[in-house]
């Protein structure tokens, strides 16, 4: 089992940027493809990116495309999500999410963190 733990969230302008970070505790991350989420008031949750266990394989969602980048650091168990050219619609609580292996980076999350949340004011 591994625990997750989100930092890095807050206020921002549109068109900043802001970097997430996701350190997990328990088992080794490299065991786990990582993933972030998003949840906005009165929407359900969506992915945003995800990332394999060696990190030779991400996956984006349309909305975030070229503005977010997804990275993990296996030696410090961390995962990170650099968002740029935030925007007002970037508003939600973001969640980092762990899965064991590789196959079907958007689905099949068994562990969550507790969520940071991002707010981009316009």
């Amino acid at each position: 089992q591994v625990q997750l733990v989100e930092s890095g969230g807050g206020l921002v302008q549109a068109g900043g940027s802001l970097r997430l970070a996701c350190a997990a505790s328990g088992r080794t991350s490299s065991n786990y493809a990582m993933g972030w989420f998003r949840q906005a008031p009165g929407k359900e949750r969506e992915i945003v990116a995800a990332i394999s266990r060696s990190g030779g394989r991400t996956y984006y969602a349309d909305s975030v495309k070229g503005r977010f980048t997804i990275s993990r650091d296996n030696a410090k168990n961390t995962a990170f999500l650099q968002m740029n050219s935030l925007k007002p619609e970037d508003t939600a609580v973001y969640y980092c999410a762990a899965k064991s292996g590789d196959l079907g980076l958007i689905y099949g999350y068994a562990y969550w963190g507790q969520g940071t949340q991002v707010t981009v004011s316009s």
